[in-house]
């Protein structure tokens, strides 16, 4: 298969980088700097998710037959800042985290559609979008919330020419973001809170993101799996 994985510089994403280049697929990655041979495309910008399309496209000859949103931001705003600053962190996290995703979406689905193709996409959410999160981060909430939305809009909406459409809800993962989150909210507790008693490696989680790009039976299509340790399940 040839697929566009974004995000794909650390954690999670570099994870599932080395999963789907050693199970043979041609797989073109995404950063934001695009360091080590990633395609630089800086979310933050409305017009990032196209140009990052067009470029893949390019790479991978012509052919994407998956596209993982993986890439996010979770950047804290505190619930008494300045009108400015509130409305600027809603703002960048939506267009990071939930728009450049819906934009890649949309071109995969005129793409597929066009070449009468059919392709799977797979969303990188969080448990978030069920449990919501911190009050610091509402934003980020809501951006996984709507990912989620979308997901099982797309299923819905495009299944019988076979575009399918997926979701991951990871809980906390070990991760460089995610590490400083538990330091700084006291990581032994929230850890308490995670029956599994640990949290998720991004090799895990790669791994339900590698099932499902290339392995769901068809009719899974709209499923949203919940890698979290069981600290929320519904």
């Amino acid at each position: 298969m040839h697929i566009l994985l974004t995000g794909a510089s650390r954690g999670i994403g570099a994870a599932t980088l080395d999963v789907l280049s050693a199970a043979g697929h041609r797989v073109v990655g995404h950063s934001t700097k695009g360091e080590g041979g990633l395609i630089a495309a800086d979310f933050s910008s409305s017009d990032a998710a196209r140009r990052l399309w067009e470029e893949a496209f390019e790479r991978l000859d012509g052919r994407i037959d998956v596209l993982v949103n993986n890439a996010g931001i979770f950047e804290a705003v505190e619930d008494n800042a300045a009108d400015d600053e509130w409305h600027a962190a809603w703002g960048r996290t939506m267009q990071v985290n939930l728009q450049s995703s819906a934009d890649l979406c949309r071109l995969a689905i005129a793409t597929w559609r066009g070449a009468g193709s059919g392709g799977r996409i797979v969303n990188v959410a969080s448990r978030a979008a069920y449990r919501g999160d911190s009050p610091k981060h509402w934003h980020y909430a809501a951006s996984k919330a709507g990912m989620v939305a979308m997901t099982k809009s797309i299923a819905r909406g495009y299944a019988a020419e076979n575009i399918l459409a997926f979701a991951v809800c990871p809980g906390f993962t070990a991760s460089d973001m995610v590490g400083d989150y538990l330091e700084s909210r006291g990581g032994a507790k929230l850890l308490a809170d995670i029956p599994l008693g640990r949290v998720a490696t991004p090799q895990e989680i790669a791994e339900v993101i590698r099932w499902l790009a290339c392995d769901a039976p068809a009719s899974a299509t709209g499923a949203v799996i919940d890698a979290n340790g069981a600290s929320y399940v519904r």
